[in-house]
């Protein structure tokens, strides 16, 4: 009797033996497949890296550039200038509301 009851739990040690192995199996292919995936990304963005290099040295790019830092400080001036026209008017309706 002892002996169908290791027999049983051997068997059941060999399948589940089986199962994990499968499922390793699985585990290393899903790994490659990712390494595989992000190998292919790391790619696109050292190739993203030099077409952006390449932009960047462009002339019209460059002109582009520093009108719209151009641009970015003109906004800061008259941003400066509205909030000092506001400051103006609201001490003046202060100062006619006091009298």
């Amino acid at each position: 009797m002892p002996n169908k009851i290791d027999d049983s739990l051997v068997e059941k040690l060999v399948q589940t033996n089986i199962a994990l192995d499968k499922k390793s199996v699985e585990l290393m292919e899903a790994m490659h497949l990712l390494t595989k995936r992000i190998d292919s990304l790391v790619g696109i963005f050292e190739e993203a890296s030099k077409h952006v290099l390449e932009v960047g040295e462009d002339k019209r790019v460059l002109d582009m550039t520093d009108k719209v830092e151009a641009l970015i400080k003109q906004n800061e001036i008259i941003a400066k200038g509205l909030l000092l026209l506001e400051q103006y008017v609201r001490s003046k309706n202060q100062f006619e509301k006091s009298m």
